[in-house]
């Protein structure tokens, strides 16, 4: 039945005003607009990740998707499919829009078994990063043009919002916030885990506790081990690692790689994920990403947090002071501080003591 375009234009106001509110965390957010957009376009099932901006791999998700019990899988065969793959999508690309819907992988290989009749891929990305995507799954009928128009008019704001949730996660990060010893886990090629140390599955639910169906594994533990099978198919070039919050200001990385050698025959070239605190400099480009810093400012940022008064920084980037403390003053409204003492305890997540004149003037 066709929706009228006037319900679709009230459906697009009431996104753009949730995208605009602000102060939801990425979580409520992505569940927010689900709920409205189930009401605009309707859909059986979704998939609805943060990315690493810089990366492109998954982590964080909120989904509902066709077939739980076979994540690893499903997770396994989103990363090998290059048809509409979000890492090339500019906007939203439908399944049912393909010469032969065959021709993805992930669909012919699972989702068609499960009664899947189209996906609906959207990406959310600036030129900051790749901040998320989104699958949309229907059972019934394709999603139709005006349904089609209707996603991509909401990238922009979405995009927005999704970038300025990652932005609040840098707080200074408590005493207590610390990793409770080295995280790993062993992965065979399908994805299963083979072995993992004491500390991580506890580590890890702390992102989204196991339960009411999940895996007791974080998906994003799948992504990155994901990314490097379509890395050694040459699907993707991206390196398999991705960044995420864990809480309380917290960062970590993961990242993947094979494991050869003398190991048992059934373990043998398995995958090896790690999961570490994101280290200062890597947690500084994200923020100064998240936060949308230009280029010069991203570079100001850096200096500063090498320990560079104003005029040592106009001397390494061959600037006036004046120009520093102008950059330095729209970085400062950019991300809501006061002083440098502040910027750089929010950037670096820890409290850094800086023995200068720390006021904005400076």
């Amino acid at each position: 039945m066709a929706v009228p375009v006037a319900a679709y234009a009230r459906s697009h106001e009431r996104i753009v005003r949730l995208c605009e509110a602000g102060g939801d965390d990425s979580r409520t957010l992505r569940e927010r607009l689900l709920g409205a957009l189930r009401t605009a376009v309707g859909f059986d099932a979704y998939g609805f990740l943060l990315t690493d901006p810089e990366t492109a791999v998954g982590c964080s998700p909120v989904a509902d998707v066709p077939c739980p019990a076979e994540l690893p899988r499903l997770t396994r065969l989103r990363y090998l499919t290059e048809a509409n793959r979000w890492t090339t999508l500019d906007g939203v690309a439908l399944l049912s829009e393909l010469s032969d819907p065959a021709d993805s992988r992930l669909w012919r290989e699972l989702l068609r078994d499960h009664g899947i009749r189209d996906i609906a891929s959207l990406v959310f990305k600036d030129r900051f990063g790749c901040w998320g995507h989104l699958d949309l799954y229907r059972c019934d009928r394709p999603f139709s043009a005006a349904e089609t128009a209707c996603l991509a008019r909401l990238t922009a704001p979405v995009t927005t919002a999704l970038r300025r949730s990652r932005a609040q996660t840098f707080v200074v990060r408590p005493p207590h916030a610390r990793l409770p010893g080295p995280l790993a886990l062993l992965l065979d090629r399908d994805l299963r885990v083979l072995a993992q140390t004491p500390a991580t599955s506890a580590c890890l639910s702390r992102l989204v506790p196991p339960g009411c169906g999940r895996p007791a594994v974080h998906a994003c533990v799948y992504d990155v081990a994901a990314q490097l099978l379509a890395v050694e198919a040459g699907v993707d070039t991206h390196p398999p690692r991705s960044r995420v919050h864990l809480a309380d200001g917290l960062w970590l990385t993961l990242s993947a790689a094979r494991i050869d050698g003398v190991l048992p025959s059934e373990r043998r070239h398995s995958i090896a994920v790690t999961v570490e605190e994101t280290c200062p400099a890597e947690r500084l480009t994200l923020f100064a990403r998240s936060f949308a810093l230009s280029p010069r400012e991203a570079d100001v940022l850096h200096h500063l947090a090498n320990g560079g008064d104003s005029h040592t920084v106009a001397h390494r980037m061959s600037l006036s002071a004046h120009t520093v403390q102008d950059h330095l003053k729209s970085i400062f409204t950019k991300t809501s501080t006061n002083n440098r003492v502040m910027l750089l305890a929010r950037a670096l997540g820890a409290r850094v003591l800086i023995a200068r004149n720390t006021s904005p003037a400076r």
